[in-house]
């Protein structure tokens, strides 16, 4: 369909989630080239907005390590689909239990992303998750045991994507969504 053939791919690392391969092409006029893509199975990100005491929406944000840009980063709940065949709602209501101490009551899939196009094949299921209530987080990694948990208005959420406070892809896309999602349910 697009005239372009994929030949195969040259695995050259295996990690313990993802593997880097040396992956090689044709183009529709029989040119071939290379290129190094991360073979992931991809991620699940979920928006938990809970009810503030005035009766506005409010979301559930982690501030935790990511050690490729050697800084804290403010993200909603995420992680990776690293459980074979798991369903991503199933990956998503388990990642907002370890990561934010949340149990969904309902979650409504938003949207599936491609993070990073030119480099991954990895996709982003992501979800809006609504009648949140408290249980007991369940920590995986040094990352998680040290990244706090925050919640702020959605209006403030929104505000700190404009400020640059938040700028992880899956985290701006959800927000947006949900912001979207929830106005015109309420209209």
């Amino acid at each position: 369909m697009t005239g372009f053939r994929h030949l195969g791919d040259t695995e050259v690392h295996r990690g313990h989630v993802w593997t880097v391969v040396v992956a090689e092409f044709e183009s529709p006029d029989g040119e071939r080239f290379q290129r190094d893509i991360v073979r992931s199975p991809g991620a699940v990100a979920v928006v938990p907005i809970i009810e503030g005491q005035d009766g506005s929406a409010e979301v559930v944000l982690v501030n935790q390590y990511r050690p490729p840009y050697d800084r804290y980063v403010i993200e909603i709940p995420a992680g990776l689909r690293d459980i074979p065949g798991e369903p991503t709602e199933q990956t998503g209501r388990r990642e907002l239990i370890e990561e934010a101490g949340l149990e969904a009551g309902a979650m409504e899939h938003l949207l599936d992303m491609a993070p990073s196009a030119g480099m991954t094949d990895s996709i982003c299921a992501i979800y809006l998750a609504t009648g949140c209530r408290a249980t007991e987080r369940n920590l995986q990694g040094p990352e998680e045991q040290h990244m706090t948990v925050q919640t702020v208005g959605l209006g403030e959420a929104l505000a700190m994507i404009e400020r640059g406070e938040i700028y992880d892809a899956k985290t701006v896309c959800g927000l947006l969504l949900a912001d979207r999602h929830l106005r015109a349910a309420s209209a």
